[in-house]
């Protein structure tokens, strides 16, 4: 157990190795309540979220998830959220732990018209059943049809007399649900999934395989690829930054970004020499420094080192080789396809 944004959380159960190949191969159950909650409620709630994010939130209808991301006026990534859509006048986004305050003061400072603020931090528990196996768990103790829930779609529901919103997101490259609950019911409803999933081999899973799950998949943690001293062009997340849906904080110093050039890029990475690349280590190539590493690990799926780092454009083509810098010594490594782990359907 490790203090992390104030909260006490389980960096391991029995072991990150055991747990990682328990959420591929079956299931794993996170307990994610350090994560934040921040609800928007009123007739300018949808104005606000898109003035707020990147990604345009205009389309969406009740139930619907999208990933989108808050910046600063110099186009930093002050957060990654999840947005999901109660309804036209309530929306909530999903948070960092760690940054769930500065969220929280960043939004009431710029919040416009009719939108009322509420911080959950505290009082919703969210609890992630993630693998392959984690539908047939679940289904056996709601009352929602789960196949009727797409991804990045959610739904309200019960376990016994305890309401839930069950949305079908995670952080780990498998199938599986995130669960908000009421404060007072989660170690009920934790203990309740983990008695029907002992026979689908579920185990707990701490902050540890969750961070080798998500680095596999090549996605973005705040405070390692992510920052405001990054931009979304920059971590190769264009894709959920809308430049047509009208202003947002930051638009015009990323679309200036775009038009100069983006200097840096995000890639993923794979050693080619035995070694294992690990966060803040220095990337190089003839001598010259051209990057940082932002994640790495030992692969057990590919039995390799493999990395995740932000480099200079010009050497962020996939194929492109250069070092990285581990305890003096330098190892060859070279740019590749992400995700590094596709899940077989």
């Amino acid at each position: 157990m490790v203090d992390f944004s104030g909260w006490e959380m389980p960096i391991q159960y029995e072991g990150i190795k055991s747990e990682h190949f328990c959420v591929r191969n079956s299931a794993g159950l996170f307990d994610v309540s350090h994560m934040g909650r921040i609800d928007f409620k009123g007739a300018d709630a949808l104005a606000n979220v898109q003035y707020l994010t990147t990604n345009n939130a205009s389309n969406m209808k009740d139930g619907k998830v999208i990933y989108s991301l808050m910046c600063n006026e110099n186009g930093g990534i002050i957060d990654d959220v999840t947005v999901y859509r109660i309804n036209s006048s309530h929306y909530f986004f999903c948070v960092n732990a760690s940054n769930t305050g500065k969220d929280y003061e960043w939004i009431r400072k710029n919040i416009r018209g009719n939108a009322g603020l509420v911080n959950l931090n505290g009082e919703v528990s969210i609890i992630a059943l993630q693998g392959p196996k984690a539908q047939k768990i679940l289904q056996n103790l709601v009352n929602v049809n789960l196949e009727e829930i797409k991804p990045f779609w959610f739904r309200a529901g019960l376990m016994d007399s305890a309401e839930i919103l069950i949305s079908r997101t995670g952080y780990t490259g498998e199938d599986g649900f995130e669960l908000y609950i009421r404060r007072e019911h989660s170690a009920d409803i934790w203990e309740r999934i983990s008695e029907k999933g002992k026979e689908y081999g579920l185990k707990p899973a701490g902050l540890g395989a969750r961070d080798t799950l998500r680095t596999e998949m090549k996605y973005t943690l705040y405070g390692n690829e992510i920052d405001e001293n990054v931009s979304p062009l920059e971590a190769c997340l264009e894709r959920y930054v809308d430049f047509n849906k009208g202003d947002f904080i930051g638009r015009d110093s990323l679309l200036k970004e775009k038009e100069n050039g983006i200097k840096r890029r995000l890639v993923g990475f794979e050693m080619t020499e035995h070694s294992i690349p690990r966060h803040g280590f220095d990337i190089y190539r003839n001598g010259k420094l051209i990057g940082k590493v932002t994640s790495g690990m030992l692969s057990w799926h590919l039995n390799r080192g493999i990395g995740i780092g932000l480099v200079l454009s010009e050497y962020s083509e996939t194929g492109s080789k250069f070092e990285v810098k581990i305890r003096e010594k330098f190892y060859k490594a070279r740019v590749i396809e992400t995700p590094f782990y596709k899940r077989s359907l």
